[in-house]
């Protein structure tokens, strides 16, 4: 019984959605237009389940370019109708139109001068009435048995809602930059503005050794700093390579005794080098495709202010 009950919800409500594609006409597009060109925000409001739908579309519309705000209706009858200015846009859910605290806002939005859109599945009532522009997102019937709970109706509205926030994201040229300005506590937008200057390894923990130096004295200062590398430079401070574990694995294995050579017998020359300024996800790409867990970070005359290793990635949030 409950596969079906379920089965039968998604089906009632993905057929309204199918629907409701062939009513995004030249009133969308006006819809829009109206918010593009206003100078204020987009004010958001609805009563019930509606309202609940509301706040998640002002959310998004806020968060991909579109100042939002929501006021509640009946607490817009209250003193809260002080948030709405002339220069805003009002968007009403309400399903039938009809819905008491959203009919007594109508003409207190009119005297204010600020426009108003209609997300409602009723073309005549009286909100349409008094919108400039309205949104059909009725439904034929509720996903509920009993046709009474907002289930299909909702749903139209949110996916409405979402395709309003979309298009106006498309129209403003909203970047994926702008979109982690916004959310710079995820991973997005670590990856979009943390850089490699934020996160590398400096002074102690960034250990630079002279070519002539012994591997065990490297190895010692390694440990020290707990790399899992050295940076290598000439007399100059210029880099010149990079002894990593991989490196003594490797001459170990050949049946080496390394630990009197000089590093720069032993060491990885010429290795890959990243700039400050770059992208810590961009360097995750290069350690990945390299197949390195360590990078030198080097200023634009090639001289070590850094070292990048992938657990400092891993700790940033960025893999």
């Amino acid at each position: 019984m409950a596969i079906n009950a379920a089965k039968r919800v998604l089906k009632i409500e993905r057929d309204a959605l199918s629907r409701l594609i062939n009513r995004v006409d030249k009133n969308f597009k006006k819809a829009c237009d109206l918010i593009v060109k206003s100078k204020g925000r987009v004010v958001v409001t609805g009563m019930g389940k509606p309202g609940f739908i509301a706040q998640k579309v002002s959310a998004t519309l806020s968060s991909t370019g579109t100042p939002s705000l929501f006021v509640h209706p009946a607490e817009a009858l209250h003193g809260d109708l002080g948030r709405v200015m002339k220069e805003d846009v009002v968007v009403a859910f309400s399903n039938s139109g009809q819905t008491e605290e959203i009919v007594k806002l109508l003409p207190l939005v009119k005297k204010i001068g600020a426009k108003l859109i209609a997300l409602t599945g009723n073309p005549k009532s009286l909100l349409a009435r008094y919108s400039d522009v309205v949104l059909d997102v009725g439904v034929q019937k509720e996903a509920c048995p009993l046709n009474l709970t907002p289930t299909a109706s909702t749903t139209a509205m949110l996916a409405m809602g979402d395709a309003l926030a979309v298009a106006l994201l498309e129209m403003k040229g909203f970047k994926s930059e702008d979109f982690a300005f916004y959310h710079p506590g995820g991973n997005l937008g670590k990856k979009l503005l943390l850089k490699v200057e934020d996160i590398m390894r400096t002074g102690k923990a960034n250990p630079l050794v002279p070519e002539n130096m012994k591997v065990k004295e490297v190895l010692y200062r390694i440990t020290q700093a707990r790399a899992g590398s050295a940076t290598v430079v000439d007399k100059r401070g210029k880099l010149v390579g990079i002894f990593t574990d991989g490196d003594l694995r490797r001459h170990l294995r050949e049946g080496k005794n390394i630990l009197e050579e000089k590093v720069s017998a032993v060491m990885t020359q010429k290795p890959i080098v990243i700039g400050a300024d770059r992208l810590a996800a961009e360097a995750l790409e290069i350690l990945r495709s390299r197949r390195i867990d360590e990078m030198p970070v080097a200023d634009n005359r090639l001289r070590p202010i850094g070292l990048l290793d992938v657990q400092d990635l891993l700790k940033a949030g960025i893999v």
